[in-house]
Parts: structure tokens; C-alpha cells; sequence
């Protein structure tokens, strides 16, 4: 009981926190709405608005950073479902022998449920935003798709450029600036090959897959492997037929 009491109290901060998380995926999921109708909405291209709105599109890459430095750390902490699959049969095991639950009102079991299904997911904060790009897409029915695709394509191409670019990368203050760029064009490849029939790996796909998983394979392995691997496991079209060879020979 003793071991149980301890194992009870280290889990439950634990919990409160990856709630934390849980509920700043929804407001993600809002805020990526808005930002996408602001950089899309006519009667501007979506290189206009980029360029006219550099604030708003600094913001767009700030959450596809952060979603994809989260989705790599938790898919390095397996204890992360193991801790929270605990605390789940705790609740649910004779309320723990009338032990404290106060935690209950924090996390009860319906939202034990919705947690459960996000952490489930090898990447969640990057399939909550997969999942928004593609109902704003569905949702605006007026706007025309290219709208979205470009300016997720147009993203792509302008962070490719600077890592590949010696005269940007020699400018760069810091590593991070250069894991930020690489971050938001894995992002922003993600969520275009969600939100377009043919998907980011097709040859009439206007983001250059060959150029931009090259200038990924030429950083250091430590820095690159969870980028890659998020382009193997959570793009939508990697493994349709009309996927060139050479593409799928780059990412295995």
C-alpha cells in the first residue's frame, strides 16, 4: 500500500500537466483555424498575404515548431501512456481503497477518455493540426483548396531556401534558428500532404520533396531523425503508387 500511496503521488502531477498539454492542443486547433483563414482569404495570393502579414505567418511557424518538438520528446517517453494507463485503473479500481481522489475533479473519466485517445497517437499535437487544416479545407467550401495547398507549399519552399541557402544559414544565430526552419517545413509538408488529393509527394506536387528531405539529410543524424521519421509515419500519400522511387528510397 505504501508503494501504491508513493506511485499515486508521483503520477498525479504528472496528470494535471499532460491535461495542461491536452487542453493548449484545442486552443492550437483554434488558433491554426484563424491564422489559415487570415493567410488564405482573398483577394490576396497566398505569397501576398505572406508577405504582407509576416507577423501572422511568424505565428503559423511558431505553432508548427512547437508541435513538432513536442510530438519528438513524447515519442521519446513511453512513460508518458504507461503513467496515465496507471492512473486510469487506479480510478477505476475501488477508488483506490477510499484513498484521497481529488484529482478526480480535475481529470474524471470522461476527460480520462479524451486524453487517452490524443496520447494514443504516435504524434499528437501534429495529427490535432492535421486534423484542422483538413476541416477548415472542408469547411470553407468557398475557398478554393489551392488557396490553403499554396500557401503551405509556398512555406515550404521559402524555408528550404534559407537552409539551403549558405549566405541565410551563415546569419543564423543559433542551432535553433536552424532545428525552427526545419521544424516548419516538415510542418507545413504534413499538413499539405493532408489537405491535397494528390498529396506533397506526387511529381505535379508544387513542394520540392527530393530538394527539401536533402537538405534534411544533410544535417547532423541527432538533429534530423525525428523530422524524418515524421515524414515517414505521418504523411497521408508516402505510399501511393504515384510516389517516385527515389523519394521513398530517401526517407526509409
Amino acid at each position: 500500500m505504501l508503494l501504491q500511496e508513493r506511485a499515486w503521488n508521483s503520477v498525479c502531477p504528472l496528470v494535471i500537466r499532460l491535461k495542461k498539454f491536452y487542453a493548449f492542443s484545442l486552443k492550437l486547433e483554434e488558433a491554426l483555424k484563424s491564422l489559415l483563414e487570415s493567410l488564405t482569404c482573398p483577394p490576396y495570393t497566398p505569397t501576398q498575404h505572406l508577405e504582407r502579414e509576416q507577423a501572422l505567418a511568424k505565428q503559423f511557424a511558431e505553432i508548427l515548431h512547437f508541435t513538432l518538438r513536442f510530438d519528438e520528446l513524447k515519442m521519446r517517453i513511453p512513460a508518458i501512456q504507461n503513467d496515465f494507463s496507471y492512473y486510469r485503473r487506479t480510478i477505476s479500481r475501488n477508488r483506490l481503497n477510499n484513498m484521497n481522489l481529488d484529482i478526480e475533479n480535475e481529470v474524471n473519466n470522461e476527460m480520462a477518455n479524451r486524453m487517452s485517445l490524443f496520447y494514443a497517437e504516435a504524434t499528437p499535437m501534429l495529427k490535432t493540426l492535421s486534423t484542422a487544416t483538413t476541416n477548415f479545407v472542408t469547411e470553407n467550401k468557398t475557398l478554393p483548396l489551392e488557396n490553403t495547398t499554396d500557401c503551405l507549399s509556398t512555406m515550404a519552399s521559402v524555408c528550404k531556401v534559407m537552409l539551403e541557402t549558405p549566405e541565410y544559414t551563415s546569419r543564423f544565430n543559433s542551432e535553433d534558428t536552424l532545428l525552427f526552419c526545419m521544424r516548419v517545413m516538415v510542418g507545413v509538408i504534413i499538413l499539405y500532404d493532408h489537405v491535397h488529393p494528390n498529396g506533397a509527394f506526387n511529381k505535379s506536387s508544387k513542394i520540392d520533396m527530393k530538394g527539401c528531405i536533402k537538405v534534411l539529410k544533410d544535417q547532423p543524424a541527432d538533429n534530423v531523425e525525428g523530422l524524418l521519421n515524421a515524414l515517414k509515419f505521418t504523411t497521408k500519400h508516402l505510399n501511393d503508387e504515384s510516389t517516385p522511387k527515389n523519394i521513398r528510397t530517401m526517407l526509409q
